[in-house]
C-alpha cells in the first residue's frame, strides 16, 4: 500500500491517538508532516471519495508551469460555453484580456471554473489538461485519484482520496507560485474599462470570514464544496519552522466544521503530536526519484516539454504511460522558475 501498510487499516491509525480532537466526524482526514513526509494520524487515508475544489491543487500541479505570469488571453464566448450549471465563478467575460497570473487567482481565491476553463483550453482543451492530470497523479504516486474535469464539480467516478489531496498540497507547496497565490488573501480582479472589482480567498482558515477565526500560521490551501462532496478542504500552517498538512473530508455538518476539525488537528499536530511517531509516509514522485538516479534525466526532461506543447495524449489511458515523462517536464519548468511568486496582498 502506498505510504505504509497502517494507511490501509480502517479507524483511527496514530501512535499517540487518545490525544487527538475527539469531535472528528469527518469520513476521512490525514496530518502530515510537509518537510519529512511523515503522517502523524490518519483516518481512512486512502477511502475514494469525491474531491470537489480540492482537485484543483492537482490542475495546478499540472499546468502551473506551463504559462508565465505575465502572458495575456482573450477570452471568447466559447471558452466559457462548456461549464457546468451551478459552478463557482469568479467572473470572467467574454471580450475581456486576463494576465495568466489573474486567472490563476481566480482559481485559488474563488476556486472559479471559469477560470479553470479558460486554462485548460489555453493548453489544448479540456480532454488533453484531464489526460495530463490523470498522468500528474500516476506520477505523483495518487492511486486513489481518477479525473474526469479538471475543477473538481460533481462528476460520476470522479475520486480522490485525504492520502492524495495531501500529496497534491505538499508538492505544490514546492513551488513559490503555487505557495504564493493559495496564501493570498485578496486581489483585484478584472471588471471591464479599466476597472476592477476585489475578490477574496474562500479558505476561512486564511481570510477569516463567515465566523472561523484565521488560523495561526496558516499558510494556505484549498477549500472546495459541492452538494454530492459535501465540505473538503486541505490545509497547511506553519509554527517554529515546522509545516504541517491536513486534509478534512466530508465532515458532518455545517460548512464551518471543515475548518474547525483542520484547526483541531493542526493544534494537536503542533502540539502534544509533536512528539508522535509516525504511522506512514508520504511519498515522492517517481520522476523525481527517477531524475536523481539517472545521469540522463536532463535531456529527457527538455524532451518532455516538447511533447506536452504538442499534440494531445489521446485520453486518460493514452496518458497513463506517458505519467513519468510529463511530470518531469513539468518538474524541470518549475525548477527553472523558482523563487519567482506573483504578488500576494
Amino acid at each position: 500500500m502506498i505510504g505504509g501498510a497502517r494507511l490501509a487499516r480502517d479507524g483511527v491509525q496514530a501512535a499517540l491517538p487518545s490525544g487527538l480532537p475527539k469531535k472528528l466526524t469527518a469520513r476521512a482526514w490525514l496530518l502530515a508532516d510537509h518537510d519529512s513526509g511523515t503522517v502523524l494520524a490518519s483516518y481512512r487515508a486512502h477511502r475514494r471519495l469525491a474531491p470537489a475544489s480540492t482537485l484543483k491543487m492537482l490542475f495546478a500541479d499540472t499546468l502551473l508551469a506551463k504559462f508565465e505570469r505575465t502572458e495575456r488571453y482573450t477570452v471568447t464566448a466559447a471558452d466559457l460555453a462548456d461549464i457546468p450549471a451551478g459552478s463557482s465563478l469568479v467572473g470572467v467575460r467574454p471580450g475581456l484580456t486576463y494576465t495568466v497570473e489573474q486567472l490563476w487567482q481566480g482559481v485559488f481565491l474563488r476556486s472559479g471554473n471559469d477560470a479553470v476553463h479558460v486554462l485548460a483550453l489555453m493548453n489544448g482543451g479540456v480532454a488533453r489538461t484531464v489526460a495530463e492530470m490523470q498522468a500528474k497523479a500516476a506520477d505523483l504516486q495518487a492511486l486513489d485519484t481518477r479525473v474526469v474535469s479538471p475543477d473538481g464539480y460533481d462528476h460520476t467516478g470522479q475520486l480522490s482520496s485525504a492520502y492524495d489531496l495531501t500529496l497534491f498540497a505538499r508538492h505544490g507547496l514546492r513551488d513559490a507560485d503555487f505557495r504564493a497565490y493559495c496564501g493570498t488573501r485578496a486581489a483585484d480582479f478584472p471588471a471591464g474599462g479599466g476597472r476592477t472589482f476585489r475578490i477574496e480567498n474562500t479558505d476561512r482558515l486564511l481570510s477569516g470570514t463567515y465566523g472561523v477565526t484565521p488560523y495561526k500560521g496558516v499558510i494556505g490551501v484549498k477549500n472546495g464544496y459541492t452538494s454530492h462532496a459535501g465540505n473538503t478542504f486541505t490545509g497547511a500552517a506553519t509554527r517554529g519552522g515546522r509545516t504541517l498538512l491536513v486534509t478534512v473530508l466530508h465532515p458532518a455538518s455545517g460548512h464551518n466544521a471543515v475548518y474547525e476539525e483542520t484547526a483541531a488537528l493542526l493544534d494537536w499536530g503542533f502540539g502534544e503530536g509533536s512528539s508522535a511517531q509516525g504511522v506512514g509516509a508520504l511519498v515522492e514522485p517517481l520522476s523525481e526519484r527517477e531524475a536523481s538516479a539517472s545521469p540522463s534525466a536532463g535531456p529527457v526532461e527538455a524532451a518532455t516539454v516538447t511533447t506536452q506543447h504538442g499534440g494531445g495524449w489521446g485520453g486518460a489511458a493514452g496518458a497513463g504511460g506517458a505519467a513519468a515523462l510529463l511530470a518531469a517536464g513539468a518538474y524541470a519548468l518549475r525548477r527553472r522558475r523558482a523563487g519567482r511568486g506573483p504578488s500576494a496582498d
